[in-house]
């Protein structure tokens, strides 16, 4: 058998070409001072209009233990009739069903992430998103409980900072009518406390719940599906994603090492048997929407196109005739709408 002209095409890059990009890439924020203030460019991690991203990623599923859940990822490529970019399908089945195995007492997960992103001139090769402060995916999702995942260079290996992908299709779990959205984290902690104590031993992290927390960017459209295509983008913050292990919150928290993060990927845990399919186009790190990327974004997304940020427009500095009045409250509103709230975090 020999290797097609698209699958050498599709293979992911060497030792020399990794290198000769980080150089690249390095030397850009060099030559254009980028680490003297807040970037206001994307820093892409996996573009999955790229089909070697796809075929530099790897699925995983409860069947390594001998469950009955599928897992793949497959490349998609553009449909330009319909404004629909090449992107990654991560698809298959969940199935709760438990082997004949007594060592196996739970089952019903799929999940993909990035492979091992190799060496280069200077030793292994990680991503750096410290001078980031959200993680943004643009997904098309069946509005399933998915988990981002994000695992870096840590003492332990097996530790992974996880946070809830929350969308406008995402299905929350039906409430008694008694209940208010804000009670959901003490009504999931009820329906099984055994697990839950396990799980989530100082309760529910607000990212992990059910109900999308105050610091998850999202679309702001309404409920209509007019000119929707559904694509959306979401942006998570860094700093609250939650250290788990092995699917459980573990003590004490600790912040993502930003600077060597080793993979990014999407899981489902959510343990309800049937069909998923979940569409990605990019993940990346960002400061905000920038009026480069809205073009793209509203082409994309349609209706539910997120506006560019006030803050990446202006560099992130405020215009010197306002007056100090004007100056404490646009402080409070920049603190209030979220991203504009990061020039603080800077000053």
């Amino acid at each position: 058998m020999f290797p097609t002209a698209r699958c050498l095409a599709a293979k992911p890059p060497g030792f020399f070409k990794r290198s000769a990009e980080e150089l690249g890439r390095l030397s850009r924020i060099v030559w254009n001072t980028e680490t003297l203030h807040v970037p206001t460019k994307p820093y892409h991690l996996l573009n999955f209009e790229d089909e070697s991203t796809v075929m530099a990623c790897k699925t995983m599923a409860d069947r390594a233990v001998g469950g009955f859940s599928t897992a793949s990822l497959d490349y998609i490529p553009e449909d330009p009739s319909s404004d629909t970019p090449a992107h990654a399908r991560f698809h298959g089945s969940i199935s709760t069903k438990l082997p004949n195995n007594w060592r196996v007492e739970r089952t019903g997960y799929a999940a993909f992430r990035n492979q091992d992103r190799g060496l280069w001139l200077f030793g292994r090769l990680y991503w750096d998103v410290d001078p980031y402060a959200f993680l943004a995916l643009r997904v098309k999702s069946d509005g399933r409980r998915y988990t981002v995942n994000i695992q870096t260079d840590s003492i332990v290996e097996t530790d992974i900072h996880q946070h809830r992908l929350y969308t406008r299709h995402h299905r929350v779990r039906e409430l008694p009518s008694f209940l208010e959205e804000d009670q959901l984290s003490s009504y999931e902690a009820e329906e099984s406390p055994e697990l839950t104590d396990t799980m989530y031993p100082n309760g529910i992290p607000p990212s992990l719940s059910d109900v999308p927390p105050p610091s998850t960017i999202m679309s702001s459209s309404t409920a209509t599906t007019s000119g929707s295509t559904g694509w959306e983008t979401i942006f998570l913050p860094f700093n609250s994603f939650v250290r788990t292990n092995h699917g459980m919150v573990v003590e004490p928290q600790s912040s993502i090492i930003r600077q060597r993060v080793k993979s990014v990927g999407i899981g489902l845990t959510d343990r309800v048997e049937g069909p998923y399919d979940l569409r990605i186009h990019r993940i990346w790190a960002t400061n905000g929407m920038s009026e480069g990327e809205a073009e793209e974004e509203r082409r994309i997304c349609g209706a539910d196109a997120l506006p560019v940020d006030e803050g990446v427009r202006t560099n992130w500095t405020r215009p010197a005739t306002l007056n100090t009045a004007d100056s404490q409250r646009k402080g409070k509103e920049n603190k209030a709408k979220g991203l504009k709230g990061l020039r603080d975090e800077w000053d």
